[in-house]
């Protein structure tokens, strides 16, 4: 080959043509030299043609005559400098650690942790607990001296003590004095994730060992599992204790409750009772109806239990009594538990905010540290070690003059260098939060291994783009929309809104599209009595104006007739059944649930729309004008060059 040029020529040429049809993407066009690939366009094309509905935008001339406009407007938005706006930058960086959520965790460890938390939700669990606290950071010596206190509590249960009394006497938690440790039911996601693990592995009856949790140890004791009930909306009438709770005054309460009860069995409205009736300021006005909840989320178990009885929407109670007051309670809706795939990402949420987020956090960092091998200067980091004295425990401990002693390089990931100094500011800043792990040097390592591990998850967060093409395809789209916005906020939306002239001068040479068909006005009346429509016909015919109409049928209890005074344009879709369009009065005529009449009182003719009346929809297409010559304007601004073999090539291997 290398004897005949003409053979050499045939190979680089016929080798270009294979790797031309290999390679993943082609320049498409350049906008001042600068090029956009066929891979971008295509993607783009392919997420977008099914939201599209006008089917000239799915040509795809067409459509790169959009993609051309649309990168024409970033180019633009770039050289104004929007992408330098604090705001613009605020909004990206948001959006994109948003984003990140998704690729910085184990979709296994998640997946699973989905699952177990699904398969718990099945499960009420109801149980009693004894807490010794202990702080998270705790002295080890402090943290022995909680564990041997909670083992022996726990001897003594095994050995036949109470656990009532037990917790009773030992319990720091604050609420054990009045309940003895008994929390009721609950379900998965209520309880802290160590102390949930222990309630659904501990048998009825049995004693769990010692649980650490950021309180302290606990003990817990299984008193029962039941089926999950779900979840229920409620509302109810509630009778509030009277804060003096003299026996008169019980009975005063039992009887209001009584009385109201009474009226429910003569068929009077449960909400017309709760809005005029119930002492709950926060739900009286929505009709006594409360927020949905599950076991375990109310403070009153008798409430709860009373609430889940009821089998059928529309059911009520018999008065009852919880440590408020006297309640009513009716079934609005009963919410068993969604499956699973229903589920999954209000799941994945409740995880993130969870402490089980810490195992996927874990995870991906035990992954991160065999990915990324971590050689530390340990002359260096001896030397930093060296300066922490136990001044630290008290935040009295001084960081040593920075020179080049500490300015080197303690560590590396990748290609990004971390120097002694920035672990020097970690330990400053740390000490602030006052750890107490003993000696000094452990402390240090502690917040080291922290430090790295943080280092770590920052690289890779950082590098998300490299590491992942998809998740820098849609930041890349994010950062484009938020430009584009700006941009038309600043070049089209705000100048329509306020070029006052430029406007009246678009809607006079456009008054052909604004034009009010037939119209009518029209006063109408309805109840869902039919009597009452009647008589409110009889003084509409004799002119009766509407308030004097409200105020004659209507009374303070009950509204019986409503009036409503309005233009509807010939073939709306809110104009009212049995329209004329000539002066007069109609006949009562019923619709659904209710009766009505209706009296055109001025029918108006077809004609041109004033500004005012239209203003809106004239701004809108005042906008799409200007952007149209804008665009124009920018290509004049810009050179455009479109690689039309390239297009061609890409058209017909998108048709196929």
């Amino acid at each position: 080959m290398k004897s005949n040029p003409f053979v050499v020529l045939v190979f680089l040429l016929f080798t270009g043509v294979l790797l031309a049809q290999s390679s993943p993407k082609a320049v498409l066009f350049t906008i001042d030299e600068k090029p956009y690939f066929t891979d971008e366009f295509v993607r783009v094309y392919n997420k977008n043609i099914d939201l599209v509905k006008d089917e000239s935008q799915k040509d795809l001339n067409q459509y790169l005559e959009l993609f051309v406009a649309y990168k024409l407007k970033i180019t633009k938005a770039n050289k104004l400098g929007l992408q330098n706006g604090q705001q613009y930058i605020s909004e990206l960086k948001s959006y994109r650690s948003q984003l990140a959520k998704n690729y910085t965790s184990d979709s296994k460890v998640t997946k699973a942790l989905i699952e177990e938390g699904y398969n718990r939700m099945q499960k009420e669990v109801k149980a009693a607990h004894i807490l010794i606290m202990c702080d998270e950071n705790a002295a080890p010596v402090d943290t022995l001296k909680a564990y041997n206190q909670i083992l022996e509590i726990r001897k003594k249960i095994i050995s036949g003590a109470d656990f009532d009394e037990m917790a009773l006497q030992y319990s720091q938690d604050p609420s054990a004095k009045e309940n003895k440790g008994e929390l009721g039911y609950f379900s998965a996601f209520r309880m802290v994730y160590p102390f949930e693990t222990a309630a659904y592995t501990t048998k009825i009856g049995n004693v769990s060992q010692p649980v650490r949790t950021k309180f302290g140890y606990h003990l817990l004791k299984v008193l029962d599992v039941r089926d999950n009930r779900g979840e229920v909306t409620v509302a109810h009438i509630m009778v509030l204790k009277p804060q003096d709770a003299t026996p008169e005054a019980n009975t005063k309460s039992k009887s209001t409750i009584q009385d109201i009860y009474a009226k429910l069995k003569q068929g009077e409205r449960f909400e017309t009772l709760a809005t005029q009736f119930s002492e709950d300021k926060n739900s009286a006005p929505r009709g006594g109806v409360l927020p949905r909840f599950a076991s375990g989320q109310l403070s009153s178990e008798v409430f709860e239990n009373v609430a889940f009885r009821l089998n059928n929407p529309g059911d009520y109670s018999e008065p009852f009594e919880s440590q408020f007051g006297w309640h009513i309670v009716k079934l609005i809706e009963k919410h068993p538990i969604k499956k699973l795939e229903e589920m999954e990402r209000e799941l994945d949420a409740k995880i993130k905010k969870d402490e089980r987020s810490r195992i996927i956090t874990n995870t991906l960092t035990t992954k991160l540290r065999n990915k990324y091998k971590i050689v530390r200067n340990e002359k260096l980091y001896a030397k930093i070690k060296e300066t922490v004295t136990d001044k630290y425990y008290t935040s009295e401990w001084k960081m040593p003059e920075i020179g080049k002693d500490f300015t080197s390089e303690l560590f590396k990931i990748e290609n990004k260098s971390v120097l002694g100094t920035e672990f020097l500011n970690e330990l400053n800043t740390k000490q602030k939060a006052k750890l107490t792990i003993k000696p000094v040097g452990k402390l240090v390592d502690y917040v080291y291994n922290n430090f790295v591990d943080n280092q770590l998850n920052t690289y890779y967060n950082d590098n998300l783009e490299g590491e992942f093409p998809e998740f820098a395809n849609i930041v890349e789209e994010y950062r484009d929309g938020l430009l584009l916005f700006d941009l038309m906020e600043k070049e089209i939306w705000n100048k329509a809104k306020q070029d006052t002239t430029g406007l009246k001068k678009f809607f006079e040479a456009n008054q052909a599209n604004y034009q009010w068909k037939k119209r009518v006005q029209v006063i109408t009346a309805s109840s869902t009595k039919e009597n009452f429509a009647k008589e409110a016909k009889k003084m509409l015919k004799s002119d009766i104006k509407a308030d004097a109409i409200k105020e004659k049928l209507n009374t303070k209890e009950t509204v019986n007739i409503m009036i409503k005074e309005s233009t509807y344009e010939d073939g709306a879709a809110d104009m009212p059944k049995n329209i004329n369009f000539k002066l007069g009065l109609g006949e009562v005529y019923k619709d659904g649930d209710h009766f009505y009449v209706n009296k055109t009182i001025e029918v108006l003719p077809a004609g041109n729309k004033k500004l005012d009346e239209v203003k809106g929809k004239v701004i809108n297409d005042y906008q799409q004008y200007l952007e149209e010559n804008w665009v124009s304007e920018l290509k004049k601004e810009f050179r455009v060059t479109v690689n039309n073999q390239v297009f061609e090539q890409l058209k017909a291997s998108m048709k196929k």
